[in-house]
């Protein structure tokens, strides 16, 4: 495993960590055994930073991590974040007073003293315009609730407006071979700040495994299903904002990246890791087989500067104009 600084934190990350969506909900049928085994088998791999959110299965992903790291607390770094428990338009969700109780809560579940990095869960642009959560965060920092925070934001315009705060130490971004805007309009920035980039959605809810097919069907709480156009949150979270079916198409045109790599997913992600403004990748997992799959792409080959030409044009010419929604 190697590692990667997280930007002006104290932290070396795993340059490949998980996320914990899939494990605590909304991505169909769960099994806390079989997510308990594929935390511990990450973590037996070196990888030592997850990253959660408080409305993933309303708290129960914090709660996993909190039985999966019980002991190792001074070697796994967590990573959270609020606001979606609430009402995310309404400034006082962003109060001292709520932020302070979403933090509590938080760290309740994950059974810990300090949170190692807080990040606000995709707010609308004009909290982050108006900045008073900022403040909040300052205070909370200075009692010695959280160690560092940062904003895991929809849009490069969201992020760009979150790093004029000088104390974002953290931007989470939608990041992968159908979503390569940040490339040019937000990682020059972040780095010349010395923000760490996490990538999510690194495989574009799965589109970027190859295995779909357009007649695929998803269970009723998997959010591939009930978000597929938008209606529950940001049509982005899901398939990176593209159609299914267009989406699936795309994907079988880039079969060619796996030659050499195994299979579509490890290619994936071994293309995210090909930036060095990024510094982690956070798969989801459902089990132990897919922690292990998402964990060989570290040992495929990585991309030629060609075969990169080639994916930005692929991008530029072929996925970038049937993205739905700002980003």
């Amino acid at each position: 495993m190697k590692y990667r600084k997280l930007g002006k934190t104290d932290m070396k990350i795993s340059e490949l960590s998980f996320g914990t969506w899939a494990i605590g909900g909304a991505w169909g049928q769960t099994n806390d055994k079989e997510a308990l085994k594929g935390l511990e088998r990450a973590m037996d791999a070196g990888v030592n930073f997850f990253d959660t959110a408080d409305v993933y299965g309303d708290g129960h992903s914090e709660e996993l991590l909190a039985k999966a790291t019980k002991g190792k607390e001074d070697q796994i770094y967590i990573a959270t974040k609020f606001c979606r428990a609430g009402d995310i338009h309404d400034p006082a969700t962003y109060s001292k007073d709520s932020v302070t109780r979403y933090v509590d809560n938080s760290l309740r579940r994950l059974q810990r003293d300090q949170l190692d990095l807080i990040q606000i869960h995709c707010p609308p642009i004009d909290i982050l315009r108006d900045g008073s959560v900022f403040a909040v965060l300052d205070q909370l920092k200075q009692e010695g609730k959280i160690r560092h925070y940062g904003v895991s934001v929809e849009t490069v315009e969201e992020g760009l407006l979150s790093m004029e705060n000088p104390n974002v130490d953290v931007l989470q971004v939608i990041f992968n071979v159908f979503r390569q805007k940040p490339i040019t309009e937000l990682f020059p920035v972040a780095q010349e700040k010395n923000v760490g980039i996490l990538a999510r959605v690194p495989l574009a809810s799965g589109l970027l495994t190859g295995k779909f097919s357009t007649n695929h069907q998803f269970e009723q709480d998997d959010h591939r299903k009930f978000n597929r156009n938008g209606e529950a949150f940001n049509v982005g979270e899901t398939f990176a904002g593209l159609p299914f079916e267009k989406g699936v198409a795309l994907a079988n045109e880039l079969e060619w990246i796996a030659e050499n790599r195994g299979n579509m997913t490890r290619a994936a992600l071994q293309w995210i890791l090909s930036y060095d403004a990024i510094s982690s990748v956070i798969p989801g997992f459902k089990s132990v087989k897919q922690v292990e799959d998402n964990l060989a792409a570290l040992d495929v080959p990585s991309f030629t500067e060609q075969e990169l030409e080639t994916l930005r044009t692929f991008y530029q010419e072929e996925v970038h104009q049937h993205i739905r929604g700002a980003y």
